[in-house]
Parts: structure tokens; sequence; C-alpha cells
């Protein structure tokens, strides 16, 4: 009895460890977004959307965007254990060691790249594995680098809705342009609201971002500038699908009135300019527009599925 105890035990752990590994929270955003590319790209082929090959695709998406979270967390073990935020992960903990956390990490990237080199075609699993690629090898080792990491980590965490119409039409096309503009503009405010609201943790861990930069006025400078920027340019980019066809009119007002919503939230975060010292005034406005940005994406995702427009010509 004390034997079983002991199994479940373990395998609960192990259990808990991948889910952290596997990052949830953004491997469902990941794949939500990638079903509304492929979702939009079938209803333009005039395919049911709701077939096999859609779900294989999703499948090999998921696995290699967990395995590319593992393999994240096994190169910022060390930068991990100095964030209070972050010391608790398994790679930390030793929970899952090095040689664990590099098959388990590879596993699910060739996996997933298998599957979708067998069930979608070759430019899905090009660009997939090059998600894969500019994540890890890129753009996490430049975090400790370069505050450049932001814009250039923002190219594949905005793939996957381009990668979705790709697994529908096989192609390259302006709709799908659109879908990677709309998640690559939304990802700025979002970023500087989690930079400055973690700002103090960022700089123990040695990671550049914009609020991690020294002096602090500075620092709140070029995260406003770069939040606003992005904010007023998520208006053009959100109502793109309409231009092109992909979405209709009551899409179009809905993006338009999410949008406006995003660029107040991220004026109200601005509010860090007057005195970027304050604690706890400052970390509420991150907080606030933080907030928004996680109801705006899922939000303005519905409403052009609730509004797409099929074979409607672009």
């Amino acid at each position: 009895m004390a034997r079983d105890l002991d199994a479940i035990a373990a395998e609960t752990s192990l259990a808990t460890a991948y889910s952290v590994l596997f990052k949830p929270r953004v491997s469902v955003m990941v794949i939500i977004t990638a079903a509304v590319g492929l979702y939009l790209g079938d209803l333009r082929s005039g395919v049911n959307p709701l077939h096999l090959q859609a779900l294989f695709a999703l499948a090999g998406v998921a696995l290699v965007t967990c395995g590319s979270s593992v393999l994240n967390q096994v190169l910022e073990r060390k930068s991990d254990a100095l964030i209070p935020r972050t010391r608790s992960r398994p790679m930390v903990t030793g929970r899952i060691g090095l040689l664990h956390g590099l098959l388990l990490g590879f596993a699910a990237v060739v996996g997933g790249t298998l599957v979708l080199a067998t069930k979608t075609n070759v430019l899905t699993t090009t660009l997939t594995l090059l998600t894969a690629i500019a994540y890890v090898s890129i753009y996490t080792p430049l975090k400790r680098i370069s505050t450049l990491n932001t814009f250039i980590g923002a190219f594949p965490g905005a793939l996957p809705p381009l990668i979705g119409w790709t697994a529908a039409r096989g192609q390259i096309e302006w709709p799908g342009v659109a879908l990677f503009a709309v998640l690559f503009v939304w990802q700025f405010p979002h970023f500087m609201a989690i930079g400055w609201l973690y700002r103090d943790d960022y700089l123990l861990g040695g990671i550049r971002v914009a609020a991690s930069q020294q002096p602090i006025q500075w620092a709140a400078r070029s995260s406003v500038f770069q939040a606003l920027f992005y904010a007023v340019l998520m208006i053009p980019a959100a109502l793109w699908t309409t231009y092109l066809g992909v979405t209709g009119l009551p899409y179009a007002v809905a993006a338009t009135l999410l949008s406006l919503w995003y660029l107040w939230s991220t004026i109200r975060f601005a509010g860090i300019l007057r005195d970027p010292a304050v604690t706890v005034e400052n970390r509420a406005l991150a907080k606030n527009l933080l907030k928004v940005s996680v109801m705006y994406l899922p939000l303005l995702m519905a409403a052009m599925l609730l509004n797409a427009q099929g074979r409607a010509p672009f």
C-alpha cells in the first residue's frame, strides 16, 4: 500500500512538473490563435473547418509549442533561480534534470514536426519549426543581451495564426499576413505592462527589457513610447482583415471599440511617467493594461470567428 502511495505521489509530482514546463496558458493561447487562422483559411477554401486534418495540425503545433517551452526553461534555469516568481520551476528545483528536460523538449518538438510533416504541408511544417528555433535559439539567449529581444521575439510569437492559415491554404496570403500583424502588434503593450509589473524580477534575473533599463526615467519613457505606438497601430492592424474581406462590418465595429479600449488602457499606463519610482500606483496601471490585453485578444478573435466572411473576395 505504501509503495502504491509513493508511486502515485511520484506520478502526480511528475505530471505537475510537466504542466509547469509546458506553460499551459501560453500554449493554449498559441493553439487558439492557430485555430483561428486554420478556421478562416478553411472557410476561404470552402472546406468544413471541423475535419480530422485540422485536429492533427493543431496537435502538431501544440507539441512543438510545448517542446519549445521546455527548452526555454532548460536554457533559463540559472536566471530563473534568481527570480522569486520562477525559482520554483522544475528545472530550477531539480525535479526535472537537465538531460530529462532536453530529451522531453526535443521529443515534443520532433514529434510535433513529424505530425505536421505527415498531416499538413511543407510550408506549415517549416514555419512551425522556424518558430521553435527562433524562440529557443534566438529570442531566449537574446533576453540577457539586448532589449531588442522583445521586438525579435514578437515574430515567432505572432506566427501561430499564419501557421494555421497555411495549414488550411498551403501558401502565405495577405489574410494570413493580416492575422500575423494582429498578434505582432498586440504583443507590445502586453509585454510593456508585464515588463513594468515585474521590473524588479527582470533586474534580479539580468533580463533585458524596456522596463529594466537604467535610469528608471528612461525605462518608463521607453516602455510608454513603445506601448502607445503599437496601441495606436493596433487599430488599423485589427481592421485589416475587414479590408481584405475576411471579416465584415460587425467585426470592424467590434474591433474598433476593442482597440480604442486597448488604447485607452495604454494611455492610462502612461501615467507611470509622472513619477516612475512610485511603486503601488504604477503597478496598478501596469496590471490594468495587462488585464485588458489578456481580455482584448480572445475577444477580438471571437469577433473574427463570429463574423467570418468565408469565400468573400480579397
